[in-house]
Parts: C-alpha cells; sequence; structure tokens
C-alpha cells in the first residue's frame, strides 16, 4: 500500500514503497567447470600410475624376475606400512621417524645455504669485480659431486650430524648464488635511478628494490637447491648412519629386504615433491605469482 504524510493539513500524494532489489542467486561452492578442471588435473596421472602399476605387476610376476611385483611389494612391507611410527630404540624406528630426522636435517642445511647465498650472490650481482674474480671459482665448485665432500666434512667436524648439514649446505648453495646474482644484475635501471632520487641508504635499497626485483629468480634458485638437498641428504645417510631415510634404505638393502626399499624411495619422492611445492608456494605469495610455479 502507498504510504500518505500530511503538511500543513494538506494531504500530499501518496508516495509508492519503494521496490525490493530482486535477491542475488547465491554462486555454488562447486561449479561445473570447477569439476571439469579437477577432471583434467587428476585423470591423467591416475590412468598413468594404473598403467604403470599394471606393466609392473606383469613384468615382475614372471619366474626369475629381480624386482617384487606392486602386490607382493604391499604384502612385504605392510609393517612399515601400517606402523610408521614405532620406534624400538636405536636404529630400529618406523619411517615417520627417518624421515623426520632427514627433514630436519635438511631444513638446517638449506636454511644455512638460502642465507649465506643469498648475501653472497647479492655480492656477486652488485660488483663486477666480484663477479670475476668469484664466478669462475663457484663454477668449478658446484661441479664437484655431492659425496665427494662428504669425506672432508667428516674429517673436519668429526662427527655425521654436522657433516651430513655441511653437505646439503654445500650442494644447495651453487644455485641460490647464481639465481640471486643474475636477478641482482637484471634489476631494471629505472629501479636504481628511483632509489637515487628517493636517497634510500643500502638497507632501504636492498629489502625495497634489489630484493623484491630478483625474488623470481631467487625463488628458482631455491627450488633448485632444496631438490638438490634431498637428493643429497638420502646419499649422505647411507654413509654416515644413524636415523634417517638414507641409512634405513641401505640397511634394507644389507638386509635384502627389496620390497621396503621400494616403499621407502615412494617415501622419498613424495617428499622431495612436497619441498618443492613448500618452496613454489612461498614464491608465489612473495612474488604475487611472477615466479615460476
Amino acid at each position: 500500500m502507498a504510504n500518505t504524510s500530511t503538511i500543513g493539513g494538506v494531504v500530499a500524494a501518496p508516495v509508492a514503497a519503494k521496490p525490493k532489489a530482486p535477491a542475488k542467486p547465491r554462486k555454488p561452492l562447486v561449479t561445473a567447470a570447477m569439476l571439469r578442471d579437477l577432471a583434467s588435473r587428476s585423470i591423467p596421472p591416475i590412468v598413468v600410475m594404473i598403467a604403470f602399476l599394471v606393466i609392473w605387476e606383469l613384468l615382475c610376476s614372471r619366474p626369475g624376475a629381480g624386482l617384487p611385483p606392486p602386490s607382493r611389494v604391499v604384502t612385504e612391507a605392510w609393517e612399515i606400512i601400517a606402523h610408521p611410527f614405532y620406534d624400538n630404540g636405536g636404529t630400529d624406528k618406523g619411517l615417520f621417524w627417518h624421515i623426520s630426522a632427514s627433514i630436519q636435517r635438511v631444513a638446517f642445511g638449506f636454511a644455512l645455504a638460502t642465507i649465506v647465498g643469498i648475501l653472497v650472490g647479492t655480492l656477486i650481482g652488485q660488483s663486477d669485480w666480484a663477479m670475476r674474480g668469484l664466478d669462475p671459482i663457484f663454477q668449478v665448485l658446484r661441479t664437484i659431486p655431492p659425496l665427494a665432500w662428504l669425506p672432508l666434512s667428516l674429517a673436519a667436524f668429526r662427527d655425521g650430524q654436522p657433516s651430513a648439514i655441511f653437505v646439503i649446505f654445500i650442494t644447495s648453495i651453487w644455485p641460490i648464488i647464481i639465481n640471486t646474482a643474475v636477478g641482482i644484475r637484471n634489476i631494471p635501471q629505472d629501479y636504481r635511478n628511483v632509489s637515487a632520487v628517493l636517497r634510500l641508504n643500502a638497507l632501504e635499497f636492498f629489502t625495497k628494490i634489489m630484493l623484491p626485483s630478483a625474488a623470481p629468480y631467487i625463488f628458482t634458485g631455491l627450488r633448485i637447491g632444496v631438490g638438490l638437498s634431498w637428493l643429497a641428504i638420502v646419499a649422505a645417510e647411507m654413509l654416515i648412519g644413524g636415523v634417517g631415510i638414507g641409512f634405513f634404505i641401505w640397511d634394507a638393502w644389507n638386509s635384502s629386504h627389496i620390497s621396503e626399499i621400494i616403499v621407502a624411495l615412494v617415501y622419498v619422492g613424495i617428499i622431495g615433491f612436497i619441498l618443492d611445492r613448500i618452496v613454489a608456494f612461498v614464491g608465489t605469495l612473495v612474488t604475487r605469482g611472477t615466479a615460476n610455479a
């Protein structure tokens, strides 16, 4: 019903009620496009994995096969799959504790390599003299295999734990240094001119200009470095012993437990993939999507 009002005893013209705006339809949480995108991403790897397992089963089920088929791997290694958290003391532990020890070593060594690598890469990228003097040395050192550093680190530290961390550090630092230096040298000259106009000091220039501009290159180096770190620790733990996924694999080999080795390798691949995805995700957040994902 229309509203009326009285002004000085005179009834004013009725005012029509304002119609209500139609309610907007709620957007569904899951749309057909989202389901199609999920299917396009998940179905191909699932199909490939199933085909791989079927071929593996057929090839390794024949008499005289050197490797067990997947069905036998699950049966023989079911104890370590179903009980990853057991701890009987010493090195008799579940896979969770071996993987946890390896990740801790990688985290410590990779963190040191990140800090030192970014600082040294920044120095090289900023100074032509440092680039000419240090780059040839770094190019030689980065070609040395990770395990070649292990005897020297054992001689220097006389303990397996710091030796393994050093191997991780020396293996992962080179891609961080090189990519950081390239990123610093590719900072646009306009950015440097703006910093000169604003009279930024060295610390402000480093935090506000250099690091944001070089971040895509830095995170590319970090992704390469974290992958090399995981490769290096698995190999180093085979030699230094103690708790770790590398030692678990070597101990399983000495005990002729091939199925346990295969299960451990699956875990190694999954953890390596997760570490790479974590660094890529952080790089996407920091660079706002400009780093390679």
